[in-house]
């Protein structure tokens, strides 16, 4: 009964101050003291006693009084700090403080008037005349996450009289968990875990005034929140950093691992772990380097998170980081003998983004996770979920990071070497069954996404053959099953129909020819498989060969495309290569679904080009490669079916097209998709209500610079040969023509070869405002005990019930 009392007290309290019209005076703390006295115990009591409407009627009706409220609580935070918060009783008014700031300042963020508000100086604080509101809010925060007794462990005796000063306390000393930068692992201690879990909730409230700023203003736009607390003023900065780090790479959710453990004791470091890294993620996307103060015109300083990132150099504190970033992608994807006996974690999505930095800021930690088969512990569970969530929309954006990624880490001869690793399947994916290596498991997980995603997922085409072609010259053995699949994806991709429905659909066969081609110039030895699948599906590539470019056959196939019935945004056709491997799915595994209906959905930022995304380098550029790959005599031996299209523009052929310049970037067309740059336009012509319509000129400016050269070589070289094996021997089994194309050589047959030319990432303006959006849209999401920011005017995304 006495806690309802309470409770009854300190709402009405709020409706004291909701009814004033008139200003209350700040001195009169009887009356400002019942808000953070001790009648409220947990987060989810002042949610649900302040309403927000309440406060955004206090925000219109009664302003000064609002400001005021804001004002005394910070000053009371102050307060504890100076009396170093030894009491239960402060420690319980420091928690109850931050918990009514949590509340109330998000419907003070989303009104762009209140901005300022925050910059301006305490009025009680005459001597620190010159500290505005968020600085003191911020040193007062980040002093109480090192507060012995109340967040941390006491070095030194206990007791209330021997608590060290918090203003002359280093913080280098309390360091949350061991890891990087320090070496000694304090012990645990529920309370001072939840304690700090509240304190972080709040600086995440401050930081959010970024999701109240429109999408495009977000770019140019200087959060002061994030500034100061990563900035050099902060003496907590370094700690800082340091605790929330260590404290999510050292978490272990399984524990000791035994069974059901999770079910008899409540975990309290998942929620800290959580917005440890929400808060981490958020602060290292705010790089200040090399940017002004809009209002003053002075260079910013640098973020020291960022800058700590980029400094960690050491084996040790790589693999530390490394481990406990795998340990947490793969617990939810952990198979047990007792059915939900272990404690699943889903931060998967937080992890990305904080993988995604880390890799961006330290190139040495990227080169380290490369140089093992440890950085297949990421490539997994990222299949993993791009293969679960290809029919949900509302996890669009899971998709997006994911392949960003893979994007990035393609870009490297080693995540391409690492590729050759058998798999071995331990987790029940809903994909075919197949014996071979991560590359097999990459295509037959990317062909998934592309035959059976959701329409959303389109603009990430380009990037999945990126990561494709990127990976092609390094792949030792592709199994029959992969080697299927890319040929169906060619013949889908090929059908006139669909290369003439958009300006940017040839681009997709260009990335497939171009990886056929890596695989039979570099990796010819090992791929019977692949040659074998190109032998049998031949007609693919004599169909492009003889594409029809003539305006009649053009408009007839798309006639005959739109009198099928309507397809959805990118029905692929089905071929018999599709089903000419039996395909039982993995035992155990569970189709991906669409989204429940109601589940809530942030929008996202457009996706960035491919071309915008990348730059072309070659692998391998020494500088007599031009010079040699010069008249190459093997083009002359082309067969007849290409004189009418792959040798029109015989001097040119595609792979020699990019010897100009090995660091051109891709054009594309405005359509947000990218792939080839071809010369001629890639427009057709307008039709009716600004459709868009094909041209012969438009389908003859690409149509002659298709790749085909190296791939008819092949097939009019060994054609023959395995027709004249299957007629002499009467061969009907597949596997002898496989043994004799394993024993073949095409060495002096095929013209010279091409030079590898890779895709490397690029950061750019288009994937920092993706990551962005996306990041924040997830943040909003996750918080929903409380929900910090439900119901108010998010400017930044929009949230969609699907």
């Amino acid at each position: 009964m006495g806690n309802a009392d309470t409770k009854l007290n300190f709402r009405k309290a709020v409706v004291q101050l909701t009814s004033k019209s008139q200003p209350i005076d700040s001195s009169d703390d009887s009356f400002w003291d019942q808000f953070w006295s001790e009648s409220v115990t947990n987060v989810q009591d002042v949610f649900a006693l302040v309403p927000g409407a309440e406060i955004r009627a206090l925000r219109e009706e009664s302003p000064n009084n609002l400001a005021t409220l804001v004002y005394k609580a910070v000053e009371k935070l102050m307060k504890t700090v100076d009396s170093s918060c030894r009491t239960q009783r402060e420690q319980q008014t420091a928690l109850n403080c931050a918990r009514l700031l949590t509340r109330v300042l998000p419907y003070m963020l989303e009104e762009p008037e209140w901005h300022g508000f925050f910059w301006s100086s305490l009025p009680a604080a005459s001597e620190n005349d010159s500290v505005p509101l968020a600085q003191s809010l911020i040193n007062a925060v980040c002093d109480l996450l090192f507060c012995p007794d109340f967040t941390v462990a006491s070095t030194k005796r206990s007791g209330p009289e021997r608590a060290e000063e918090l203003s002359s306390l280093d913080s280098c000393e309390y360091i949350w968990a061991g890891g990087v930068g320090f070496a000694r692992s304090p012990a645990r201690s529920a309370p001072h875990e939840a304690a700090r879990a509240e304190l972080l909730r709040l600086l995440l409230t401050c930081f959010s005034e970024t999701i109240y700023k429109p999408a495009p203003h977000t770019a140019t736009h200087h959060n002061k929140w994030i500034a100061y607390l990563t900035s050099p003023d902060n003496r907590h900065a370094l700690p800082l950093f340091t605790s929330l780090l260590n404290t999510v790479c050292s978490y272990d959710p399984v524990g000791l691992g035994l069974p059901y453990n999770h079910l008899l004791f409540a975990d309290t470091l998942e929620p800290l772990v959580e917005v440890a890294l929400q808060i981490l993620i958020v602060t290292l996307d705010h790089d200040t380097s090399n940017t002004v103060n809009e209002e003053t015109d002075e260079s910013l300083p640098d973020n020291l998170f960022i800058n700590y990132l980029s400094r960690i150099h050491r084996d040790e504190d790589f693999q530390f980081a490394l481990r406990g970033v795998t340990r947490l992608l793969n617990n939810p994807l952990a198979q047990t003998y007792l059915p939900n006996s272990a404690k699943k974690v889903n931060l998967h999505q937080e992890l990305l983004v904080l993988f995604w930095k880390m890799c961006d800021y330290n190139k040495k930690f990227m080169y380290y996770v490369l140089k093992s088969s440890d950085v297949l512990e990421v490539l997994v569970p990222i299949l993993y979920h791009l293969n679960d969530s290809r029919a949900d929309q509302s996890r669009v954006g899971l998709m997006h990071i994911g392949v960003f990624i893979l994007l990035l880490l393609s870009g490297e001869r080693n995540f391409g070497v690492r590729m050759n690793k058998p798999y071995t399947a331990t987790i029940p994916m809903d994909i075919p069954v197949f014996t071979g290596t991560h590359a097999d498991l990459l295509v037959v997980v990317f062909h998934k996404i592309i035959t059976t995603g959701h329409q959303r997922l389109q603009p990430l085409f380009d990037c999945l053959l990126t990561i494709l072609v990127n990976v092609s010259p390094y792949l030792k053995t592709l199994s029959m099953v992969a080697s299927t699949k890319l040929l169906h994806l060619l013949e889908a991709f090929s059908t006139p129909w669909f290369l003439f429905s958009q300006p940017h659909h040839h681009h997709l066969v260009f990335f497939l020819l171009e990886m056929f081609n890596n695989m039979i110039q570099y990796q010819f030895d090992g791929n019977s498989n692949l040659v074998y699948t190109i032998i049998r599906k031949r007609s693919v590539f004599h169909s492009l060969a003889n594409l029809p470019h003539e305006h009649a056959a053009i408009a007839r196939s798309l006639t005959a495309a739109r009198a099928r019935p309507a397809p959805p945004a990118l029905a692929l056709p089905r071929s018999r290569s599709a089903e000419s491997v039996p395909e039982a799915a993995m035992e155990g595994s569970r189709p991906a679904l669409p989204a429940e209906p109601g589940t809530l959905n942030a929008t996202l930022a457009d996706t960035p080009a491919i071309a915008t995304m990348t730059e072309r380098e070659s692998a391998h550029p020494p500088p007599l490669e031009a010079e040699a790959r010069g008249g190459s005599p093997g083009r002359r031996l082309l067969p007849t079916a290409t004189s009418d299209s792959a040798q029109a523009n015989g001097s040119d052929p595609a792979p020699d097209r990019h010897t100009v310049n090995h660091r051109d970037s891709i054009r594309v067309s405005s359509g947000g998709s990218g792939g080839e740059s071809v010369s001629g336009g890639e427009c057709g012509e307008g039709g009716e209500g600004g459709e868009w319509r094909p041209s012969s000129e438009w389908v003859g400016s690409w149509r002659g610079k298709l790749p085909l050269q190296t791939i008819m070589r092949l097939l009019q070289v060994l054609v023959p040969q395995v027709e004249k094996i299957c007629i002499d021997k009467g061969l009907t089994d597949e596997s002898e023509i496989l043994r004799f194309l394993q024993h073949g050589t095409l060495v002096g047959l095929l013209p010279v070869p091409h030079p590898i030319l890779i895709r490397k990432y690029q950061a750019n303006a288009g994937t920092a405002a993706w990551f962005r959006t996306y990041m924040w849209g997830v943040i909003y999401i996750r918080n929903v005990d409380p929900p910090i920011w439900y119901d108010t005017d998010v400017k930044l995304f929009e949230i969609q019930r699907v």
